[in-house]
């Protein structure tokens, strides 16, 4: 007796267990009825063996109530040996719809995909009972499901009482169609750094700062965030500038802004980067397009490649993790990279100059010093891009311009306990030591200013927060006051009572800290050191973290604009 069984396994109430049918069925032979008793006892003490694919996923476990049963491998629920034959699990056509739109948001496939024969074909085949669904059907689920997400989001951000820190940049795809996208950057409530894409939109010409500035008010106002807004990072263009001073505007008759809208503006350190190494780089512009043909000429056939292979093997002592790199026009870095992998390279391209006689792109030994001044030239802005272009960590305490300094990134440096006014005083004497004094005292000047402002100025939503945890810990004091009233604890009220006796800020008390030593704490996490001092430095915790919120993304951005244009 064959019985039917499958694989799945999931909600069974019976399973059978198959004997081999060699063993458990033994017919006698006719006219061999003197020899039936020896055979009957042969069979008795033959031993049974099980054939059944359940055996994989099930162990007997003998009789339990009076019935032989069988434990899952995998859960541990027992079920009964011996009934009906396995059944599939019923499939959740919901959940089915939720995993395709899934697929469509984390794998950037087109809507369409469901409707592909062979993807219908091994749908039914995992399950014949799965109902297949059209691409309009996944539209309005990715739909339902935006939308869900969308308001998850805003809970989130309404929740957090911080300020938000914005990054906002335009640009224009291959089918010259203009598009924004909108970044807000916020500490929450458990001190970790979010970024989150506000809008991503398509923006009709012409996109002047008018334009601009109602748009990106316009989302403000759909997330209701249009009264937490600390400060927005653009690129240099024009039409930025100006789209910052209505944005202004129009949060300043709100009554908003900190400090009046002082801090509202905040340029893109890697954009100014940018801007600084492509005029450096239009001065060797000859020696990098020789540089940039040699690399096209190995490149482009698969026969030069495996002569430049050879070459590489018979100069040895190259390192081959890193290889050929061509630059992209737009991305200064690349180019960076590009003279980078070209020097190590450069015996290789010697050698390969001998084997391939119609070769003749090969950089002197002139215009490849000429390379190797470049590269370490560019070093340096290229850490410093790397190190502002950060998504998981703050970085406007890492950089802060130094020419015309910037006065955010100056306060997030004083706020980093291994940096304060010591760091600045030792960057602005290498600059200029007549103008030092000058612009460390600026710098006073307006974080005091925008300390008061915290200061005098608490959201609600802060100060009930804030007041109800020193309620629970003075409950705590009192409550350990009554069981023990020794000197120790005498002491810690004495401390904090007497703890502003000269009337000292929390800022000043803080600057009047001595830094922590760089070289002890080389990846000290700045949002967990104020986390710690909360109680301690609570208005200037608040300042601190609304700062670090001021990070730099628009590598972020680019990105995103990115994997738009190869799905466009």
């Amino acid at each position: 007796m064959a019985y039917e069984t499958v694989n799945r396994v999931d909600s069974v109430d019976d399973i059978e267990f198959m004997e081999d049918e060699e063993e458990a069925r033994v017919e006698p032979k006719p006219n061999a009825k003197e020899k039936r008793g020896d055979n009957a006892e042969k069979e008795s003490k033959k031993v049974k063996v099980c054939t059944s694919i359940a055996r994989k996923y099930f162990t007997k476990i003998g009789v339990v109530d009076g019935k032989e049963k069988a434990e899952c491998n995998a859960c541990g629920q027992q079920y009964l040996i011996g009934g009906s034959k396995l059944r599939s699990r019923e499939v959740d056509q919901k959940r089915v719809l939720e995993l395709l739109t899934m697929c469509i948001v984390r794998h950037g496939l087109p809507f369409n995909f469901v409707e592909y024969k062979w993807v219908r074909e091994l749908l039914s085949y995992i399950n014949s009972d799965v109902k297949h669904v059209s691409r309009n059907t996944l539209v309005s689920s990715l739909l339902k499901l935006h939308g869900e997400m969308k308001e998850k989001l805003k809970y989130a951000i309404h929740k957090c009482h911080n300020r938000i820190c914005l990054t906002s940049d335009c640009w224009t795809a291959c089918t010259q169609e203009g598009y924004i996208c909108l970044t807000a950057h916020f500490v929450d409530n458990n001190w970790k750094l979010n970024s989150k894409i506000l809008a991503f939109c398509k923006l009709e010409p012409p996109h002047t700062g008018e334009d601009l500035a109602n748009k990106v008010f316009e989302v403000l106002t759909e997330w209701e965030i249009d009264r937490k807004i600390f400060s927005i990072t653009l690129d240099n263009a024009s039409a930025n500038d100006r789209m910052q001073e209505l944005l202004g505007e129009q949060l300043r008759l709100q009554n908003s802004l900190l400090c009046d809208g002082e801090f509202l503006h905040v340029r893109c350190c890697a954009h100014v980067l940018n801007l600084i190494v492509q005029d450096g780089l239009k001065v060797a512009e000859v020696a990098l397009q020789k540089i940039r043909d040699n690399i096209k000429y190995v490149r482009v056939s698969e026969s030069r490649k495996i002569v430049f292979t050879e070459c590489i093997a018979q100069v040895r002592g190259i390192d081959t993790k890193v290889g050929l790199r061509l630059d992209v026009p737009t991305r200064w870095n690349s180019t960076y990279i590009m003279l980078e992998s070209a020097l190590r390279y450069r015996r290789a391209f010697a050698s390969f100059t001998i084997r391939d006689r119609k070769y003749k792109c090969c950089p002197s030994n002139k215009e490849w010093k000429r390379a190797e001044k470049l590269c370490e030239f560019f070093k340096p802005f290229y850490k410093m891009t790397n190190l502002i272009s950060g998504t998981s960590y703050p970085t406007s305490n890492e950089y802060f311009m130094q020419s015309d300094y910037n006065v955010i990134f100056s306060i997030a440096m004083i706020v980093d306990p291994r940096m304060k006014l010591e760091a600045l005083r030792f960057y602005y004497s290498k600059l200029d030591t007549s103008t030092c004094d000058e612009k460390i005292n600026n710098i006073k000047e307006k974080m005091y200013k925008l300390f008061d402002e915290y200061v005098s100025v608490k959201s609600s939503s802060s100060t009930a927060s804030s007041s109800q945890q020193p309620t629970v810990e003075e409950d705590f004091s009192i409550e350990e006051n009554q069981e023990m009233d020794d000197p120790y604890n005498e002491y810690i009220n004495y401390v904090s009572q007497n703890v502003n006796v000269n009337d000292k800020s929390e800022l000043d008390l803080y600057l009047a800290e001595t830094p922590l030593e760089p070289k002890f704490f080389p990846k000290l996490d700045i949002l967990s050191y104020w986390k710690d001092r909360q109680e301690r430095y609570p208005n200037l915790c608040r300042l601190a973290y609304e700062i670090n919120g001021d990070v730099e993304k628009e590598e972020e951005v680019v990105l995103n604009f990115t994997v738009y244009d190869s799905n466009v």
